[in-house]
């Protein structure tokens, strides 16, 4: 019992739901470990006795929590212009009408101190305010506010908030003062959903770039008015032969990796001369191979030999001096990036030397605050620099693609995708390591779909130490990775609420759920979303816990809806009904871990799982519940009269899925680009390794012929396909 009021004070569960009608305790051993991670000592009934008597003191005594938020209402704030559904505060904003519970119940004559993240104070009572007005804030707050104070307006922020009661007591906390949701999207809007290294253009290096999501952009915008690109994570990835392809398992999901560059549009390439040039011809040369093995010879992309031809390419073009005003702009953005950037990059120059596995470097070079790391970063300065300005030249390339999307009339723009995590051994693990649960990877407990659990290996954040810091690792990521979006995916969008956690070296089946500050979480997304102007979706598939898609759609983060998936659950179980889908979402198709859509139609997912032997079942079983289902959807497809009578081709039943989703009250609509061409073959297939090409397939046609972005664009059957989801040109 003593354990298991311990685990509930700090957010760990003891019992967990695989089902709604099922309750699974969870082991003691688990808990005792994930306690430990959390900094508290759970390894004897002594040291749960101390440690419960310690948490329980500090919570009665405790003035204020963690973390308070404050919501702003739209009443309180001002209209952009800019960006539309969207509302920015003044200078000043005022407080709801109803403050936190946090707040109101403070003890009388308590003094609130605020530090703003602008650097000013404010205190309240504030002895020059005048008498409350009736009805106002202060007048609310009778146990707290003295005769003539009232509560002063606060900025939008994540300031510092201090408390000290009369009776001496004091204590501290984060206040996140944000916008009560984020920006929104127009009443409806579609674009493509690609993964960008499978989109190869004719000037490519043997793998889709920034100039090509550029392009693609321009094109889907102005030609078939899309609305938004939706792309896979851009994160750094761990360097490495062979580098881990999958995009969800980074180094850091702080910076974008270089390898996306497109070498040709960095400026200074055009000022290469002598022995450079022709040293860059060669380079070139090569890289035109790797792209015609891909296109042409059907070899995969080879992430690392792109970018040993780009890194070769890369210093050369570093050689020729910046100009006065792009020096100045590289200078602004490192003092920009500050701190997270110098981690970044000294993280990169000693994977250099040292390997990509920083558990394993000297041991003083294992802190990033060390004196040894210090002297390493001065001594390797050159190697530093070289990545920082990787980093701003993907940064500028990024800015670009971007401003590509909204010359094209896109409403959204680019929609940047946010991993659940990042890869142990990689940069950010190395630089926030205080803020990672040491001993701990994050997961998936048992459920219908995967009866032994998951472990991803991706080490949790300790939601403990984010309050501490005023959740400055979040809102780093978060603003890095908006700076440059019309929307941002959030993979796994539950982790904000809680995290499946199991212990190194056990077996999945054998974690449990570590709850986050869910409201703080939510806060700190909507402010940086709001600063930027920015759409937020939240990949929200799968075992939901009862409340979150509730949460989100208050806070206006759109869900993500797979025509696959959508059911009567509490009904029929027969599809659902269009106008029965939920408006705030995403509706497709498919997703990257999902068959193609024609793959679905024609059964051949369930043939390619069964050749890797991934099936449960016997074949003809799969094949028959396959089949089965299929035939359903196309006899509502046809009810509903969007395919004719027969059934008609797949290229027919496909447009005729999209036609559904157009139905739906679906603020986006999202085309998986490889449906628009017919492509068979997903580009990731879990529960696999190297029995399949992961993360490593361009985009291709019906018969399995890779496609570059110039063929997409004049292919008839794309434009069959995007010709139902525009509209009708007036008169």
């Amino acid at each position: 019992m003593g354990l298991a009021r311990l685990a509930a004070l700090h957010g760990v569960a003891t019992v967990h739901s695989p089902s709604p009608d099922v309750t699974v305790p969870v082991p003691d051993e688990t808990v005792v470990a994930v306690l430990a991670a959390l900094g508290v000592d759970a390894s004897t009934d002594e040291a749960v006795r101390s440690e419960l008597t310690r948490a329980e003191s500090a919570a009665a005594s405790r003035l204020l929590p963690p973390t308070v938020v404050v919501w702003i209402t739209p009443e309180n704030a001002t209209a952009d212009a800019d960006t539309p559904g969207a509302f920015s505060g003044p200078p000043v904003a005022t407080l709801p009408p109803a403050l936190p519970p946090a707040l109101a119940d403070l003890p009388p004559g308590t003094l609130l101190r605020v530090e703003t993240e602008q650097g000013d104070t404010v205190e309240w009572p504030s002895p020059e305010a005048s008498e409350p007005a009736p009805g106002s804030v202060a007048d609310a707050m009778p146990s707290t506010a003295p005769a003539g104070r009232s509560w002063p307006g606060l900025p939008l922020g994540v300031h510092r908030l201090a408390a000290v009661a009369a009776d001496g007591r004091t204590a501290g906390a984060v206040l996140v003062v944000a916008p009560r949701e984020v920006p929104q999207p127009p009443p409806r809007t579609h674009g493509f959903l690609v993964q960008l290294y499978s989109l190869l253009s004719s000037r490519s290096w043997g793998m889709g770039d920034l100039g090509d999501l550029a392009e693609l952009a321009t094109w889907s915008g102005r030609e078939l008015g899309a609305g938004f690109v939706q792309i896979n994570p851009l994160h750094a990835a761990v360097p490495g032969e062979p580098t881990d392809p999958s995009p969800y398992r980074p180094s850091s999901r702080r910076f974008p990796d270089p390898v996306h560059l497109r070498v040709e549009a960095v400026p200074e390439y055009a000022y290469v001369t002598g022995r450079g040039t022709e040293r860059l011809d060669g380079l070139l040369e090569q890289a035109t191979g790797l792209r015609a093995a891909v296109l042409e010879k059907d070899a995969l992309i080879d992430r690392d030999a792109v970018w040993r031809l780009k890194r070769e390419a890369l210093e050369i073009v570093r050689e020729v001096p910046l100009g006065p005003g792009r020096r100045a702009a590289y200078h602004h953005f490192l003092a920009e990036q500050g701190q997270a950037l110098e981690d970044h990059a000294t993280w990169c120059a000693l994977a250099e030397v040292h390997g990509s596995q920083w558990h394993d470097w000297p041991p003083g070079l294992r802190d990033p605050r060390s004196a040894e790391t210090g002297r390493a970063r001065h001594e390797l300065i050159d190697r530093v620099d070289f990545h920082s300005w990787l980093a701003w030249l993907t940064d500028e390339q990024l800015a670009a693609a971007g401003r590509a999307a909204r010359d094209a009339g896109m409403a959204v723009g680019i929609v940047h995708d946010l991993a659940v995590g990042v890869h142990p051994d990689g940069a950010d693990a190395w630089a926030q390591r205080d803020a990672f649960a040491d001993g701990m990877s994050v997961g998936a407990p048992p459920d219908a779909f995967n009866a032994h659990g998951q472990d991803w290996g991706l080490p949790p954040w300790r939601p403990d130490v984010l309050a501490a810091s005023g959740y400055a690792p979040y809102r780093g990521l978060l603003r890095g990775l908006l700076t440059h979006a019309g929307a941002l995916r959030i993979d796994h969008v539950m982790g904000l609420f809680r995290l499946w956690w199991v212990p190194a070296g056990a077996d999945p089946t054998r974690g449990t759920y570590v709850r986050y500050d869910a409201e703080a979480m939510l806060a700190v997304l909507v402010l940086e979303a709001h600063r930027a102007g920015a759409l937020v979706i939240g990949e929200d598939l799968g075992t939901v816990e009862p409340g979150v898609r509730e949460a989100l759609h208050r806070r206006g983060v759109l869900g993500t809806s797979v025509l696959w998936f959508e059911r009567d659950w509490q009904g029929t179980g027969r599809p659902l009904a269009p106008e029965s889908w939920r408006e705030d979402c995403v509706a497709t198709a498919t997703t990257h871990d999902l068959p193609s859509t024609a793959a679905r139609l024609t059964g051949e997912h369930v043939e390619l799982r069964h050749r890797l032997g991934l099936l449960g079942r016997p074949l003809e079983e799969e094949q028959r519940e396959e089949s089965a289902e299929v035939a359903e959807w196309l006899v509502t497809l046809t009810r509903l009269g969007l395919l004719p009578p027969g059934g008609g081709d797949e290229e027919e039943q496909i447009r005729a899925v999209y036609r559904f989703l157009l139905r739906t009250p679906a603020r986006m609509i999202g085309v998986w680009l490889p449906d628009a061409v017919g492509d068979r073959r997903p580009q990731n297939l879990p529960g696999t390794w190297d029995q399949y090409p992961n993360w490593r397939l361009p985009v291709a046609d019906a018969d399995g012929r890779p496609m570059t972005l110039e063929e997409l664009a004049a292919s008839p059957r794309l434009h069959g396909l995007t010709g139902v989801l525009r509209p009708p040109v007036p008169n």
